[in-house]
């Protein structure tokens, strides 16, 4: 891993770190503050390298909010029952209303540290 990618993962560990409890965000608006709008998938494989972190990693859903990553938590269930024990409601397709749900990442100006 180059020096350049690890620093784009340190990035989406840390805007995922601060998703808040009863919100989700998606890979595309990590991507855009992590400073690569196109970058999405490339947060979606951050995310997947991180899964036996602490990390809220079933707070990121793709743009239209559906579980694209559910397969990476064990049963295809899980990422949706951590989700509704949060509060969090789907809509008739299964995806999350992000009308009510969607949390929108400041732009990072600093990793702390």
């Amino acid at each position: 891993m180059k020096l350049k990618d690890k620093d784009f993962f340190d990035k989406v560990f840390y805007v995922t770190s601060r998703i808040p409890f009863g919100k989700v965000t998606t890979y595309g608006h990590i991507a855009m503050v992590c400073g690569t709008k196109a970058a999405a998938r490339t947060v979606g494989w951050a995310l997947n390298s991180a899964k036996n972190s602490n990390l809220p990693c079933h707070r990121v859903v793709n743009r239209y909010g559906a579980l694209t990553g559910k397969l990476h938590f064990g049963s295809s269930d899980t990422m949706r029952e951590l989700l509704e024990s949060e509060g969090i409601e789907f809509d008739e397709n299964d995806c999350v209303i992000l009308e009510k749900y969607l949390w929108v990442p400041e732009p990072i100006k600093k990793l702390p540290g």
